[in-house]
């Protein structure tokens, strides 16, 4: 945690701060490494404070050591100033994307002599370019997904609904060293694989349709996140087609993506392909976005992405297209930049 706080302190200097006040719950962990479901972090070029009610101090006393542990009471409009007041700061940044109209409203209602600057992306910078110890987590996540996905997708049968499939899914990753699920996971089949993030019905899956599954498991905090298209039965020519396209699409993206690319760059490799094929309108989301603490986090790879890819973060690549009336093809795994290139992490099967 100490290369962390040097790194968000040098952000944190080089915006004319005076400290940062986190209240983003993967911010904080990252920082902190508390895992605690309450808290706030105030940084200064000097000292580190985690402000947590008596439920979890003795939690964050052990898992964040560098940190001053403030034990707090009442609403942070009761507790902020006291605790800003006791260093020698005036502009304080915090995350403006955390912090409601309300909550800022309230505690700055009473802080004389002393600057509330909102900030966006200083942290999540940061957390981007995941380090070894970082890597080896997804990795181990992306083990219990893939592992999952091949033994349920393996015993899947015409008939089964979507909400069973889901559950065995989710059942077998928790058994083989999941945390709680990091989304709810999506099998969406015929109709339902148009929708993108559908949720699992009591439709039974039929055979010769389409069957979007979108799942992913948590190590350590670390998240992955995997999506397969199947098809139990015989294949129509349809199917065929939109698989082939999206596999194309993917495959292409997944060659030619490199470092130093903008996200936008990144999107339109695989989205030229699907273009060209006849269906860029039925391409209605991103390729892809970064993958770490959350399941969405930078970078983002889209249409309107500017963040620059660099060795060091993990994304997904998952072009999909999505048929009204018809159903959905969509393919994701997770890749690392590593020498410039994308390094796909993610090794369940895919349809041949």
């Amino acid at each position: 945690m100490t290369g962390r706080l040097n790194k968000i302190r040098q952000q944190v200097d080089g915006k004319g701060l005076d400290a940062l006040f986190v209240s983003q719950a993967e911010n904080r962990r990252y920082l902190s490494g508390f895992t605690g479901s309450a808290g706030y972090l105030l940084i200064t070029q000097n000292d580190a404070v985690l402000a947590t009610d008596f439920r979890y101090v003795e939690q964050a006393e052990s898992q964040a050591p560098e940190f001053k542990i403030l034990q707090k009471q009442g609403a942070l409009s009761k507790w902020f100033n006291e605790l800003i007041s006791s260093f020698d700061i005036k502009r304080i940044g915090f995350d403006a994307n955390d912090v409601s109209f309300a909550t800022y409203r309230s505690i700055t209602a009473d802080i004389h002599g002393k600057e509330l600057v909102p900030t966006e992306g200083l942290v999540e910078s940061l957390r981007a370019v995941k380090d070894d110890d970082e890597l080896a987590l997804i990795m181990k996540a992306v083990a219990v997904s893939d592992a999952a996905f091949e033994k349920v997708a393996a015993g899947m049968q015409v008939g089964m609904t979507e909400a069973e499939v889901a559950w065995e899914l989710e059942k077998t990753m928790r058994e083989n060293g999941s945390g709680v699920m990091p989304f709810d996971i999506i099998v969406a089949s015929g109709p339902n694989a148009a929708k993108p993030h559908h949720q699992p019905t009591d439709r039974p899956i039929v055979a010769g349709e389409p069957v979007i599954i979108d799942m992913g498991a948590s190590v350590g905090g670390y998240t992955s996140d995997l999506s397969r298209t199947i098809c139990m039965g015989k294949k129509g020519g349809k199917f065929d087609k939109i698989y082939d396209l999206v596999l194309g699409a993917q495959l292409t993206a997944i060659a030619t993506i490199e470092s130093g690319m903008t996200g936008d760059t990144a999107d339109g490799l695989a989205r030229t392909v699907i273009e060209q094929g006849g269906y860029g309108e039925h391409f209605g989301h991103g390729l892809g976005h970064g993958v770490g603490l959350a399941t969405h986090e930078a970078p983002r790879v889209g249409r309107e992405s500017k963040d620059i890819l660099t060795d060091g973060m993990v994304f997904t690549i998952e072009p999909g297209i999505y048929i009204s009336g018809w159903g959905g093809v969509r393919i994701e795994d997770m890749a690392v930049l590593k020498d410039g290139r994308a390094t796909v992490l993610t090794k369940a099967k895919k349809l041949e």
